[in-house]
């Protein structure tokens, strides 16, 4: 079932008297379910592709539609609505509150949900078991590696249950065994059903994807299924 539709997707960004075209008429279909890499080098389109996608911007002309919402003819208050009920995001300095514990962190996307704190706390602690952190709830970020901040991080992203997770170079800011730790998590994740798009510019961290896109200047130069 398509999940992500993007027709003759273009933005183009005013600075000063110049216009620069950061993406340019694409065309892309995500079926639900499916564990995605976006690649590419700077300037690519590939962050503003991904700013677009989890809602954080709007394109300047064509179409994006999202689990059969058209995306660029919400207001900025239902494109809220959209990003917190249907988008997860991950970063990839982790973006946690320093003076909070992990589960409160997990819990920041329910609070404008109207359920009430008990069914928050026990949403937040049962996303944080699902990535290992069942012993680390009432830790504050300080208290914890970055591998577990990441940890935390995800949980957050997966607490209002969401259509996709959006994940901006999550392995960026780990060693290389600690990301691989967390691409088993996406693994996992994936492998229950929860679509994964994902963008890195190291290749082992991309092939963990079954499906790589590569962008440059603007456009999808590649687009192939990994084995």
């Amino acid at each position: 079932m398509e999940l992500i539709k993007l027709r003759n997707l273009s933005k183009t960004y005013q600075i000063g008297t110049n216009e620069i075209e950061a993406l340019k008429k694409v065309n892309l279909l995500i079926q639900n379910g499916e564990f995605v890499a976006i690649m590419g080098p700077s300037g690519s389109g590939k962050s503003t592709l991904m700013n677009l996608l989890g809602c954080l911007d709007k394109p300047s002309s064509g179409e994006y539609i999202l689990d059969d919402n058209i995306i660029n003819k919400l207001d900025s208050n239902k494109l809220a609505e959209i990003r917190n009920r249907k988008i997860g995001f991950v970063f990839q300095n982790f973006n946690l509150l320093a003076r909070t514990t992990a589960m409160e962190n997990v819990e920041i996307p329910l609070i404008y949900s109207g359920i009430s704190y008990k069914e928050r706390q026990e949403k937040a602690i049962k996303k944080l078991n699902l990535v290992g952190l069942e012993d680390r709830i009432h830790h504050k970020p300080n208290q914890l590696s970055g591998g577990q901040q990441q940890r935390v991080a995800i949980a957050r992203a997966l607490v209002n249950e969401p259509v996709v997770v959006l994940a901006d170079e999550p392995t960026g800011a780990l060693d290389s065994k600690t990301g691989e730790e967390i691409m088993s998590i996406f693994h996992e994740l994936n492998k229950s059903g929860i679509t994964i798009i994902l963008v890195t510019h190291e290749i082992d961290i991309a092939s963990h994807a079954k499906r790589i896109i590569s962008f440059k200047d603007g456009i999808i130069i590649k687009d192939k299924e990994t084995s």
